[in-house]
């Protein structure tokens, strides 16, 4: 459905958020605002996100859910920069020739030319948030899980009323669930809900009481287990219970470059963190920062530098414990791939076989705390709704995230099992000063890299405020090899842009990306949200 026209303008000024206490910044207010009274109530950062994480499950269920994903960068209190990631694989069962001949028998093709679906049981990996979030907060929380979810069982149960920008995306469901139970759990006699409209989601608020009462294992084994791996196999998927049951959370360590002086930490493979350093080190060492920023020089050399990075990514990064992936963030690689741009627009693909959907949609969210810990938080199903697999009588909603694996047996990123498909999600982490430091993120599938190259250029580069580097116009290389643009451009870049060999084309806000960014710097809290979602930063 395409995006309601009145939702994609925000002509209204906004200012930066400052606070002393805390700082939670993410995509819905109800949200945002659990997490600052985690914060009030004895929380600390780590607490804030994983309450405001769970709230988003119940108030933007399209978007995010623990039938997902979940990750994590952060600095703590005592100074130690780390990263977590609790991302499931692929089914025991999902060898490249079973899921290539279900996929046939379901589409009709010959298994040799065989797709992965975008969406559908055959999409489904195994969820990582729920034990993500456990381990979160038993290694660095000061509240306990059930405490955490206090806020999205009420939400569940008592009813939240839809804002805005969510019940837009929400309308997908519309078309998506098929099923009686999906349809009764998630619409409003047959149709997603207006603005406004309270919602209430008891099948999911049950779900996560049970988590609540009985704790994370509750759904990796036992009866809801079953339940689970029973809903993907009756629908002709492979997830199985033992899957469910294997699965740990981990701490990786995070990759990082310069950029200005400025220390960024990103995701390892097989999150896709490598193609925003590369794109960073390209830029850099374009010098595209010390451009005009109302110039067509600017958005060339920084479009030119991100097209690199994307397709190197595309084809390298995946799970590197079945293939290795290549130092793409390096300032040596980034001088050469540099080498390769000139004053017209490159033609360089993207995307492809093996690369994952262009266009999704997630939460984010960014928190800080007086103590001094500062976390970016990512929680996701994929697509809207994620695979449309609904669990009955759970409301669980189960991610689609195997529709970025590739069923060609040459491409590193080929469907195996237990392996975990190149992911999209990259959380953000920048040091600007040896007491200074950011928590930030952009939403929004291939959106993500690009988003964090433009909102750090404009904090570095231009000096810009966090709020006003949120606001900025943003522009989007996309798969197609069009150079995707916001209207309010300076007069004068588009046409230049152009004229350098870009095929521009103008979109609406809502194409690119949901930022959210916290800062700690001198004791004060700073934050701001993206003006293209319902959301806010909110402190104390």
């Amino acid at each position: 459905m395409d995006p309601n026209p009145d939702l994609d303008r925000f002509d209204s000024r906004r200012s930066t958020v400052y606070a002393r206490n805390g700082m939670v910044a993410t995509s819905q207010p109800l949200a945002a605002q659990a997490g600052v009274a985690a914060l009030r109530e004895g929380g600390n950062a780590f607490d804030a996100a994983v309450t405001t994480a769970a709230a988003l499950n119940v108030v933007e269920p399209m978007s995010t859910g623990i039938g997902g994903d979940a990750f994590a960068l952060y600095r703590t209190a005592d100074g130690n920069v780390g990263a977590f990631r609790s991302c499931g694989g692929a089914p025991a069962d999902a060898t490249l020739s079973t899921v290539r001949e279900r996929v046939a028998e379901r589409s009709g093709v010959d298994p040799a030319g065989a797709t992965m679906p975008d969406a559908g049981p055959l999409a489904v990996t195994v969820p990582g948030t729920v034990r993500g979030w456990d381990r979160l907060l038993a290694d660095h929380g000061n509240r306990s899980l059930a405490a955490a979810l206090e806020p999205a069982i009420e939400y569940a149960t008592e009813g939240f009323p839809v804002s805005e920008v969510i019940a837009d995306m929400w309308t997908v469901a519309e078309a998506l669930f098929t099923e009686a139970d999906a349809r009764e759990e998630y619409l409003l006699d047959g149709q997603a809900p207006e603005p406004g409209d309270v919602m209430t989601l008891p099948d999911l608020g049950g779900t996560l009481a049970t988590i609540a009462t009985d704790g994370a294992d509750a759904f990796y084994e036992g009866p809801l287990a079953e339940h689970i791996a029973e809903a993907v196999q009756d629908r002709g998927g492979l997830l199985a219970v033992d899957d469910l049951t294997g699965f740990e959370p981990e701490y990786v360590d995070p990759v990082s470059t310069t950029y200005r002086g400025a220390e960024v930490y990103e995701l390892p493979p097989n999150n896709q963190g490598l193609i925003a350093l590369e794109a960073l080190n390209v830029a850099e060492e374009l010098d595209a920062g010390s451009y005009d920023y109302d110039s067509a020089e600017r958005v060339h050399y920084f479009a030119e530098s991100l097209k690199r990075a994307f397709h190197d990514g595309h084809h390298y990064i995946t799970d590197p414990e079945f293939e290795d992936v290549p130092a793409l963030g390096s300032k040596s690689y980034a001088a050469d791939r540099a080498a390769t741009v000139t004053e017209r627009a490159g033609s360089v693909s993207i995307g492809g076989p093996g690369a994952p959907p262009e266009d999704s949609d997630t939460v984010l969210l960014t928190v800080a705390d007086e103590e001094g810990n500062v976390v970016s938080f990512i929680n996701s199903i994929f697509g809207h709704f994620g695979s449309g697999v609904v669990v009955p009588e759970t409301g669980i909603t189960l991610q689609n995230r195997g529709s970025s694996f590739s069923l060609d047996p040459d491409h590193p990123n080929r469907i195996e099992p237990g392996k975990r498909p190149f992911h999209t999600l990259i959380p953000g982490l920048c040091r600007l000063d040896s007491d200074d430091w950011a928590a930030f993120g952009v939403m929004g599938g291939y959106m993500q890299p690009q988003g964090h190259l433009q909102v750090l250029a404009n904090v570095l580069d231009y000096g810009m405020p966090l709020q006003a580097a949120m606001d900025a116009p943003r522009w989007r290389y996309r798969a197609d090899g069009s150079l995707a643009v916001e209207d309010r451009f300076s007069e004068g870049v588009l046409p230049k842009l152009a004229r350098r060999g870009h095929d521009v084309v103008i979109q609406p806000p809502s194409a690119f990306g949901g930022a959210q960014i916290t800062r700690l710097a001198d004791g004060v809290i700073s934050g701001a949200t993206e003006p293209r979602k319902d959301g806010t930063a909110a402190g104390f």
